[in-house]
């Protein structure tokens, strides 16, 4: 079971975890799907403190710890997670899913 985060997604994380002086060792990164988008799925990222017992799977990609439920594993397997900036419109998380059948045309959604 794998989610990988490129360097680039990890040194993002962390910044922002510093931005909003968030503890290191307590928090993780949430990574999901949920229904919606143009697609069909969305990809759900977020930094939190709490686990959903059992339902998570903790994993550890660069030195984050990231949390992901049972549901979500299934299509995200393999994923590796990559930041781009993008100029002057700033920049954003980039999913590489093997396990997406199509994606739209943003990046943030996807059909398994």
């Amino acid at each position: 079971m794998s989610i990988l985060l490129s360097e680039r997604a990890a040194g993002e994380i962390k910044q922002i975890m510093k931005q909003q002086g968030l503890p290191d060792q307590q928090t993780r990164l949430r990574v999901g799907v949920k229904g919606g988008g143009c697609s069909g799925f969305s990809y759900v990222l977020d930094l939190t403190e709490e686990q959903n017992g059992e339902a998570d799977e903790e994993l550890e990609s660069r030195g984050i710890k990231i949390l992901i439920d049972n549901k979500s594993l299934m299509y995200l397997e393999g994923t590796e997670i990559d930041y781009k900036t993008n100029g002057a419109l700033g920049g954003g998380f980039v999913f590489k899913n093997p396990n997406a059948t199509s994606t739209c045309g943003c990046g943030s959604s996807f059909a398994a």
